[in-house]
């Protein structure tokens, strides 16, 4: 099989530990995260040969986090070197009525100042079969922007499939430019979406009736989401498959998890995960978009167990703490299967 190939910027994540507030802690965490480095690892997790391209400085740090990719098998002969810094990712883990809170540090990271026409696409894609992208880049600068563009061109010249989640972040859009100007030229030549009921409303005004996301208390329509699927394929006729997570908030441990996928016209559900205790939640969709690429590469006639395969593997992720999805495919089949006892593995 082919490689994938993902691209965005990876960060520096300092967490503040058990969950105590930032404002409370004397030491940090520290890991990396980055949604596109995260589905990387979810690939080369279940066996997937990937790429994932990045900009980083020339500095220990960025070195440490070279070795973390390589560590989980991932490919960074393409990793672009310069910049001035990594950015970085401080959190703080929610618990009960307080939920969990992000903060970016990360203006004039070496992605951000990025410059077009600096990356080989068609080098890169050679001996590639998928390109995964998200909202979260272009939101960085408008050289980023132009830089997904043309991977996103080079990809389409190349007939390789392209994937986007659009995973929109209000704070990181301040360069003068909203994500409603830039998203739809990038979405427009992606075949595969995912999004949640923010992202498409508040970058295409694309909502589901009746349904508010403060207000589920875990319980979620699956069939409001449907319409959304189908406005957004409307919208993008490049798009054949298109791809909804329904996070039910009950509190900040205890969430529903479930999702729907619209293939050609015709509609998946997988079921429902009442998911307590969450461990870390940080990097859930990006699980669920990396076991929804494997299930599609895997289970290319069976849409449904897809579906399940990427439901499954991303509410495993919300019981291990770190951005990445370290499961195995046999966990994710056993839980598709009913296992969730928790009893001892021997």
């Amino acid at each position: 099989m082919k490689k994938v190939v993902t691209f965005g910027e990876i960060m520096l994540r300092l967490g503040a530990p058990v969950y105590l507030r930032l404002t409370q802690c004397n030491q940090l965490d520290m890991t990396f995260a980055g949604a596109e480095a995260n589905v990387a690892v979810s690939l080369a997790n279940y066996g997937i040969s990937v790429d994932y391209i990045t900009r980083l400085p020339n500095n220990p740090i960025a070195d440490k986090c070279i070795m973390e990719l390589l560590a989980h098998r991932v490919g960074t002969a393409h990793i672009v070197r310069g910049g001035e810094r990594i950015g970085i990712l401080y959190l703080e883990t929610g618990s009960n009525a307080r939920p969990s809170r992000i903060f970016y540090d990360r203006t004039n990271s070496s992605l951000a100042t990025v410059e077009p026409a600096t990356i080989d696409w068609k080098e890169i894609f050679k001996d590639a079969c998928w390109f995964h992208w998200t909202g979260i880049t272009p939101a960085l600068s408008e050289n980023a922007a132009k830089v997904c563009l043309e991977a996103i061109q080079a990809a389409n010249e190349m007939n390789i499939t392209v994937s986007c989640d659009i995973n929109y972040r209000a704070n990181l859009w301040r360069y003068g430019k909203s994500a409603a100007e830039i998203m739809p030229q990038l979405v427009k030549g992606c075949d595969i979406v995912i999004g949640n009921e923010e992202d498409c409303d508040k970058v295409f005004g694309i909502k589901p009736e009746n349904f508010d996301v403060n207000r589920t208390q875990g319980e979620i329509s699956q069939s409001a989401f449907e319409s959304v699927c189908h406005q957004m394929m409307v919208k993008f006729p490049r798009c054949k498959t298109m791809a909804v997570t329904l996070r039910g908030a009950i509190n900040a441990n205890h969430n529903t998890w479930r999702g729907i996928l619209c293939d050609s016209g015709m509609f998946y559900h997988s079921k429902i995960y009442d998911i307590t205790d969450i461990v870390d939640r940080v990097g859930g969709g990006d699980s669920f978009m990396g076991a929804l690429i494997y299930g599609l590469l895997t289970y290319k006639e069976d849409k449904q167990k897809a579906l399940d395969f990427a439901v499954a593997a991303s509410c495993l992720k919300h019981t291990i703490k770190g951005d990445y999805n370290i499961v195995s495919i046999q966990e994710v089949e056993s839980l598709m299967c009913g296992e969730n006892s928790g009893r001892v593995k021997r």
